[in-house]
């Protein structure tokens, strides 16, 4: 099944299982004897020409999912050794009658033992569920080790055991897969923080179980998906000039620090921007112009030159290169004083977490990093990584406007919004200079669509598609200006 845009948190689960129990009448063995259907499925698509796998059950309703797997993928004819971490007498519920059927049809259940995890070609990870709210217990704690290091390939059902199902968390070790079917609803723990990493490739099956239209149910996250861009930048007319697609003014380029700026500048331009402004410090003007002779060069000499182009701009974004000196501090407090639509990164952001009390505005985007973050609420940035979900909406409530918390699955929050995930991009995107492709990016397609929640959404999309164009010839050297280039391709789907 298709992925679906809506994540969930697990306590939303827990109420979409109840809902269908109680108000569409599915007995919950049903569900999960869909589940473990769902889960033969995925394990034959993925692995065809396995025939034995080994099928960690724990003792709970996750364990019971690997119980019902273990009796279908028994009759299909797969070889199944099926380990039990928790005693089957100590089974209630579904999970009971799930691993009574199991030994009802031949099957035997052993006791765990991690050597015996090696009779699989694949291993089933069904020993925790979505439940784990603290720290894995030691003997869980053993199997989940033993799991991962038995190199074996791993299907997780419903979320790899031992992470938190709603931050992406480990809580203390989880198993990590190579891939996981989950069921019911997304859960956003699989998409934020180590949830990617740990979770693999996902699989859903939503086991026939609408979700409701009531508050309830209201997804916590949105995955944002390749419909928007055409959403934001829409086929241009045939009679189309250059006016028509955004003047762009970027702020930044303080003095040693051309790059930042240019590489903005020729990410807005990238996207479609119809013309792009950069305000630096003198002596950048040549290296810029130079380098990248479409976009047009303002020497600023003194901050009081900045509110004539601002008048002239659509968007003004500031910070790549901006530094932290008493010119880039007065450079800021221009730009902060001006009406237009902000993208406010990087050193405009350090600034910005040293003013009390705290700047608001509803028509600005701001593009912080974790550490950025860090600093814009007073705390630790693992503080923000351990919850990045709650981590953007203090920062939405704390400064308004449109917030991109950068970092692997990058958010988008707004307030009274749903936040938007993208769960593209790779590791090669750590190098220098890609905030500030992503900067410009961002004003970019804001002074095309004139909409800063679609803007962000859509710039934080391309920027790490482009990423993933460029890292299909090896993720170790991408270069933000390799990003940059590539925006062209994927803004043109």
């Amino acid at each position: 099944m298709a992925l679906p845009v809506s994540l969930y948190s697990s306590a939303q689960v827990r109420a979409l299982d109840a809902h269908a129990v109680r108000d569409l009448g599915v007995p919950s063995y049903a569900l999960m004897k869909r589940a473990g259907e769902s889960a033969l499925r995925v394990l034959r698509t993925r692995w065809p020409t396995c025939y034995r796998i080994a099928i960690v059950c724990g003792g709970g309703n996750n364990g019971g999912d690997g119980y019902v797997l273990a009796r279908f993928a028994q009759a299909a004819g797969l070889t199944v050794t099926v380990l039990a971490a928790a005693p089957p007498e100590s089974l209630k519920g579904d999970a009971h009658q799930a691993q009574a059927d199991f030994t009802a049809s031949g099957g035997e259940v052993l006791p765990f033992d991690a050597g015996r995890l090696r009779d699989g070609e694949v291993i089933v990870d069904a020993l925790l569920g979505t439940g784990l709210q603290s720290a894995v217990r030691a003997d869980a704690a053993a199997a989940i080790g033993a799991i991962n290091a038995a190199s074996r390939p791993i299907l997780a059902l419903d979320v790899p055991s031992g992470l938190d199902a709603d931050t992406g968390e480990p809580l203390g070790v989880a198993v990590r897969a190579d891939c996981t079917v989950t069921f019911v609803a997304l859960k956003t723990g699989l998409y934020l923080g180590g949830g990617p990493e740990h979770a693999g490739a996902i699989f859903f099956d939503d086991l026939e179980v609408p979700v409701p239209s009531s508050p309830q149910f209201v997804p916590r996250l949105e995955r944002i998906v390749e419909a928007e861009i055409a959403a934001a930048l829409p086929r241009r007319a045939r009679a189309a000039h250059k006016g028509d697609f955004g003047r762009v003014l970027i702020v930044g380029g303080g003095v040693g620090m051309p790059g930042a700026v240019r590489l903005a500048g020729e990410a807005a331009l990238r996207v479609g921007a119809g013309l792009v402004t950069v305000a630096v410090a003198p002596e950048n003007v040549v290296a810029i112009a130079a380098g990248r002779p479409e976009l047009i060069c303002l020497g600023l000499a003194d901050p009081s030159a900045l509110p004539g182009a601002i008048e002239r701009a659509d968007v003004v974004a500031i910070g790549p290169g901006l530094g932290r000196t008493e010119w880039a501090s007065q450079v800021l407090e221009t730009v902060l004083r001006c009406e237009k639509p902000l993208v406010v990164d990087a050193d405009a952001l350090n600034l910005l977490a040293e003013q009390e009390p705290p700047r608001r505005r509803d028509d600005w985007i701001l593009t912080p990093h974790p550490g950025e973050a860090a600093r814009l609420l007073g705390t630790r940035t693992s503080e923000i990584q351990r919850d990045r979900l709650a981590a953007l909406e203090r920062l939405v409530e704390r400064y308004g406007g449109v917030v991109v918390l950068k970092g692997a699955g990058t958010l988008v929050g707004s307030r009274n919004r749903i936040p938007g995930l993208c769960e593209r991009g790779n590791p090669g995107m750590a190098s220098a200079g890609m905030g500030d492709v992503l900067t410009g990016a961002t004003a970019g397609v804001l002074s095309q669509c004139g909409d800063p929640w679609l803007a962000a959404r859509v710039a934080v999309l391309v920027h790490a598609m482009s990423g993933d164009v460029v890292a299909r010839g090896g993720e170790r050297g991408l270069l933000a200006g390799d990003v940059a280039r590539e925006l062209r391709s994927c803004v043109n789907l």
